[in-house]
Formats: structure tokens, C-alpha cells, sequence
């Protein structure tokens, strides 16, 4: 197929070689964005409806579905995330008040009121993970569509309030019209493109063009490598990698060039007490930078709604 740089979808561009100048609150050289994936208790279950038990992101590398049959070695691990790590974050993240966004999957939350309870007195941001943490590259449009819109009624009936944003995960290529459609989310976050936030145009409520903005999330300054093929094995590389991603980005940015660093976590992995000593002396490293701005996604996306709308 010839390239036609009109029809073509995908934008290879971004900001080029000159990217804004964000102007992060008062003069912050760095923007630091936490993430708490809230998934334990809405992964693939046949007690959920689904065919299979969970193959993904656990301490069992290489895992397989199992169809039609629990997994029960899965299933505790996950546990693991709900009954321990979680109130294992809680504890780091509020003991030196910073704030955190939760990426919370609905049927998940749902499953967990004492913890939905202490992340809304902390503070965090509860933002919507979708329904179930299912893959959704092979569902209908008109079905991703009802799962998503199940999801925010329930995560409003959980949660007290409507999730401030929204991300999929396993997303389809229908995702963010979908999301656009509904037109019910600060910000969107299915993307891992770029260091700044940036905005997109797709479908309105009604189907006419729509501008929506994007705070990328992340995939690599993320503790789901301790659970994948050639990531971390030790906490070390993790605290090693947050570090070096924390010190190149800081010294862009006081070079004047400032941008945002996403770390993307989760309970039943960087929660296992070895990872999360981890992840304290990283926390610790960025506490210790007063040009270092830790911020929500929603904080930042209303600063980026503000400055560069």
C-alpha cells in the first residue's frame, strides 16, 4: 500500500524537535505521575464469565490460560494484590504524602470496598481500568462500548463519583472512539507515544470531529517487567531504571526542556516486600528533588487544559 500522508492514521511526528515548554506549577523541572493499577479480582476467571483462568502479569512467567477450569496458584497471586499490597502502597505513598491516580478495573474494585474506602482518604485519583481486565483487540465495538459504559456506572456506584479518566489496558482499535463518543473523561491514557501530553481528534458524542486529551501512560518504567520475559529480576534493576528514567528527564527539563515521567505499578507485584523496598528508595529519590513536581493525572491534565488548550 502506497503512504499517503493524509489518509494515513498514525501520527509519526508529534512534537518534533521543538516540543512546548510545559510550565509545570512553580517551576517544576519534571512532572512525576504514579499509577496504581487496581486489577486483582477483575482478570480472566470462569467464576467471572469467562473461558479461562488469567495468564498475565503474575510471578508464574509464560503462564497459559487454563479454559474451563480455575487456576488456583493464579488466583492467590492475584489475591496476593488485594489482601496485602495494596495496603502495602497505601502505606508508602501516604507516609510521605504523595499523591497517586488508580487505575481501577470496576468488578475489581467492587470486590474490595475497605480499600476503595482507604485509597479515596488518601487522596487518590480513581480513574476507571475498564470492567474486566480482558483483552479486547477481538470484541465488537458495540460491545466494548457496553462493557465500558457498565463500568463507569459501577465504578460510580463503588467509588461515590465518576472516574476522572479512563484507561483500557488491553485495548482494540475502537478504544479511543469509544471513549471519545461518550465524551465522560478528563483524560484518556491508551497510549505510550510520547513524554508530554498531547491531544487527538475522533469521534464526538454525536459523531462529529472531537479534540481529546491524552496523558500517556507507560510501559517500560513499570513494574509488569518483573512479570515478563528479559524484564527486572530484582529490585534493584526496577529502582535502577525509575532512577536513570527520573535523572535523564529532570536534567532535560532544567536544560529547558521539562517533561512527564508515568511509573506504572501494581499490587501484587511491586506490593511483594522485597520490590516495594524498591520502589520506596525510589520515592525517596524523588522527594529529595524540590523542582520535581509529583503530581495526579488529573492535575495534570487540567494544568495542560489550562496552559495549552
Amino acid at each position: 500500500m502506497a503512504f499517503d500522508p493524509k489518509t494515513y492514521p498514525r501520527d509519526m511526528i508529534g512534537y518534533g524537535g521543538d516540543p512546548p515548554n510545559p510550565n509545570w506549577p512553580n517551576g517544576a523541572k519534571i512532572a512525576v505521575q504514579f499509577v496504581v493499577n487496581y486489577e486483582e479480582g477483575g482478570e480472566n476467571n470462569i467464576l467471572h464469565g469467562d473461558t479461562a483462568s488469567e495468564a498475565f502479569l503474575s510471578e508464574i512467567v509464560g503462564a497459559a490460560a487454563w479454559p474451563d477450569q480455575r487456576h488456583m496458584n493464579m488466583e492467590s497471586i492475584y489475591e496476593y494484590g488485594s489482601r496485602a499490597g495494596v495496603w502495602r502502597l497505601l502505606d508508602l505513598f501516604s507516609t510521605r504524602s504523595l499523591p497517586v491516580t488508580v487505575f481501577g478495573v470496576a468488578t475489581a474494585l467492587e470486590k474490595n470496598p475497605a480499600a476503595v474506602e482507604a485509597m479515596k482518604a488518601a487522596g487518590w485519583e480513581m480513574a476507571t481500568h475498564g470492567l474486566k481486565w480482558i483483552d479486547y483487540k477481538d470484541h465488537a465495538y458495540e460491545d466494548e462500548r457496553a462493557d465500558l459504559e457498565r463500568a463507569i456506572a459501577l465504578h460510580d456506584k463503588v467509588v461515590g463519583a465518576p472516574p476522572s479518566g479512563l484507561y483500557q489496558g488491553r485495548s482494540s482499535v475502537n478504544t479511543l472512539d469509544i471513549a471519545m463518543e461518550l465524551d465522560c473523561f478528563n483524560w484518556l491514557a491508551d497510549a505510550y507515544a510520547d513524554d508530554l501530553p498531547y491531544w487527538v481528534e475522533g469521534r464526538g458524542k454525536e459523531g462529529q470531529g472531537k479534540r481529546h486529551l491524552i496523558v500517556p501512560y507507560t510501559l517500560d518504567a513499570n513494574d509488569m517487567r518483573f512479570a515478563t520475559p528479559q524484564g527486572f529480576n530484582a529490585g534493584d534493576q526496577f529502582f535502577a531504571y525509575l532512577r536513570d528514567t527520573f535523572d535523564q528527564l529532570l536534567e532535560e527539563g532544567r536544560s529547558g526542556s521539562p517533561k512527564m515521567m508515568s511509573v506504572g505499578l501494581h499490587c501484587r507485584l511491586v506490593g511483594r516486600p522485597g520490590r516495594a523496598r524498591a520502589l520506596a528508595r525510589f520515592l525517596d529519590h524523588v522527594g529529595a528533588h524540590l523542582d520535581a513536581w509529583v503530581a495526579t493525572r488529573a492535575d495534570i491534565a487540567t494544568h495542560w487544559r489550562t496552559h495549552h488548550a
